[in-house]
């Protein structure tokens, strides 16, 4: 590191004088300035971008940024994408817009972090961007100054982002592959540019940037686990595109569950949008995932059909509270024979959230429940935060991992409970 450290100092050194140049200001545009066709193709392109989810913040207005994104370095803010043109982009040049998204450098010549995912946003075509630009400046006009981010000096200094950049960074259009598909190459160019999956699902070194060796092989956001979605997947029930498909449109497919944390989000965004794109990115994931291998077939099996346990006695020792705790709490809505209510429980051999090789996803959503999905309204289950002491969860995190995968058990299980209910500021 602190060789690195020397080396990032030199090439700060050598673009200090040569920092990208400020570009003029201008006054906002008319919104009848731009076609309604090209409007709501912005629009459309705003949804698979999750745009609105970064640059919301929690009861805030749409696009006015604010909203904290946590990283391992410090906390950073989400700007306002509003056309106000003293808080927001309202001052921004389409030109200046087209070389934020394209070369991460904001409108004063500044760089932008990477925390804002312009090494995907470069890979879509300048038409694509100018769409955005079109629906971002015809929206209302709100007065929104994003609070500064939380960085401890080196990082606070955004002129080492340009020795970023030089590692990890490689601006351009991504071009169609004339060995695939046209529906491929459109997952491809979704996912990849504006859809930015890899942002949360491949993981990054300690410098923030995506290990491009391990690309989609699961990563980290928000205190929550992106899951692989390569051949190192360790969903128990192989994916197939239609699975896929559904459960990004809907927010939920059987058997593999519901769309939970930064997910939730994601899936209501993509059911606003064109079928055939969601298609496209469910063709192209499934193509990266690849048909299940004999090893996953076989331990998928036993997995997804184990028998249902025993209902514990009244009298069971402190070792079986985690049975004890599932037979209060879940056995209701995820067995079969025990099915009282709407909401839709699924099998818990199938259940890729138990199979993840981190337990963080399973202890929020034990403590704060699931949200439902907004075209999945059953898809829903309630948080036993209030209700079960950090103890008390893990054990319960520890019997499902015991009793319905055939994974090793997870380690350290209370702290990981007692961060998730910190994090997420649960009961």
């Amino acid at each position: 590191m602190g060789l690195l450290s020397v080396v990032l100092l030199g090439v700060v050194s050598l673009f200090y004088f040569t920092q990208p140049p400020a570009l003029p200001a201008i006054q906002p545009p008319s919104a009848t300035s731009f076609d309604r066709a090209l409007i709501a193709k912005g629009a459309e392109l705003a949804m698979l971008g999750n745009c609105n989810s970064c640059h919301t913040k929690e009861d805030g207005t749409a696009y006015a940024g604010g909203r904290p994104l946590e990283t391992p370095i410090g906390t950073i803010y989400a700007t306002n994408i509003t056309p106000d043109p003293e808080t927001g982009i309202g001052s921004w040049s389409e030109a200046a817009f087209l070389r934020a998204l394209r070369e991460g450098v904001r409108r004063d010549g500044a760089h932008l972090y990477p925390a804002f995912p312009y090494d995907h946003f470069t890979k879509a075509s300048v038409d694509d961007l100018r769409a955005l630009y079109a629906f971002l400046m015809t929206r209302d006009q709100v007065r929104a100054q994003a609070p500064a981010n939380t960085l401890p000096f080196p990082w606070s200094a955004r002129a080492l982002i340009a020795g970023w950049k030089l590692l990890y960074f490689t601006p351009g259009e991504l071009k169609p592959d004339p060995t695939l598909s046209a529906e491929l190459n459109r997952g491809a160019y979704l996912v990849e540019g504006l859809a930015h999956c890899g942002a949360c699902h491949t993981p990054r070194n300690r410098l923030g940037a995506e290990q491009n060796d391990r690309y989609l092989g699961g990563g980290d956001i928000e205190g929550w686990h992106a899951p692989a979605l390569n051949a190192t997947s360790t969903a128990p029930v192989a994916w197939t595109s239609d699975q896929l498909f559904t459960y990004l449109r809907q927010g939920f497919v059987l058997p593999h569950g519901v769309a939970a944390g930064p997910m939730l989000a994601v899936a209501n965004n993509l059911a606003l949008v064109a079928e055939q794109d969601v298609r496209a990115i469910a063709t192209y994931i499934g193509a990266m995932l690849g048909p299940a291998t004999a090893d996953r077939r076989k331990n998928a099996k036993p997995a997804a059909t184990a028998a249902q346990p025993q209902a514990p006695t009244a009298r069971a020792s402190a070792s079986t509270d985690g049975a004890v705790l599932y037979a209060g709490a879940c056995a209701l809505c995820h067995e079969p024979t025990g099915q009282h209510f709407s909401a839709r429980g699924i099998p818990l051999g199938s259940s890729k959230v138990l199979a993840m090789p981190d337990a963080r996803n399973l202890a929020h959503v034990i403590l704060g429940g699931i949200d439902p999905p907004n075209a999945s309204p059953a898809a829903l289950m309630p948080g036993f935060g209030p209700a079960l002491t950090d103890g008390q969860v893990s054990a319960l995190m520890a019997y499902l991992r015991r009793t319905f995968t055939n994974q090793p058990a997870w380690s350290e299980l209370e702290e990981t409970v007692r961060e998730a209910r910190q994090s997420s500021r649960a009961p």
